[in-house]
């Protein structure tokens, strides 16, 4: 992929993040700000470097990390306390502002690019575009809108800046008064 990086530096801003949460399985609370490959909208392809999500919310969180698509074409939006005991939530910070492009807006229009690389399902275009980003700039990640809750903010962090990051212990997600708020506003009922 063809990057324009003087548009590209039009869209990098810098940027942050204060108090965003992650949601991790707990199976990896020992390493709160620990990452893996994995096949996610932003990862390499080719398994060259590795992502840290966070979101601006819990509800933002919960909804990128376990609610996704789950609930398309069914009625009920329920899901059981037994499957949110798995996962915990980490509140993420920076030491100084890192350096991000801004995919909210209009960027990808004005990178000549596709919007499906934030808009999408499918994540094949973005994770193409992620690893040009990762291999042609020093950027510390991605800033854009999740798809699922529209107008709230995540953030890729590539592997190299996660040293700007810091981590609170992970808690038990289903131990979190802010969970059933949280939920409400997704419109998931938690179940027994």
């Amino acid at each position: 992929m063809t990057l324009d990086l003087k548009t590209i530096g039009r869209f990098t801003r810098r940027f942050l993040p204060r108090s965003y949460l992650r949601v991790t399985e707990l199976a990896h609370r020992a390493t709160p700000l620990g990452m893996g490959f994995g096949k996610t909208r932003f990862a390499s392809p080719a398994d060259a470097f590795k992502l840290l999500y966070i979101g601006e919310d819990l509800a933002t969180a919960v909804a990128e990390t376990i609610i996704r698509d789950r609930f398309e074409g069914t009625i009920a939006r329920e899901i059981s306390e037994g499957e949110i005991t798995k996962w915990g939530a980490t509140e993420v910070d920076a030491a100084k502002p890192l350096r991000l492009l801004d995919l909210r807006g209009d960027a990808c229009f004005q990178l000549n690019v596709s919007t499906d690389i934030v808009g999408a399902k499918g994540q094949d275009e973005a994770r193409t575009f992620s690893q040009s980003i990762y291999d042609e700039t020093d950027l510390d990640g991605i800033l854009y809108h999740s798809r699922l809750r529209k107008r709230k903010n995540c953030i890729a962090v590539y592997d190299r800046a996660v040293t700007s990051l810091s981590a609170s212990d992970v808690d038990d997600l289903v131990t979190l008064p802010r969970l059933v708020p949280a939920l409400r506003t997704l419109r998931v009922g938690l179940i027994s």
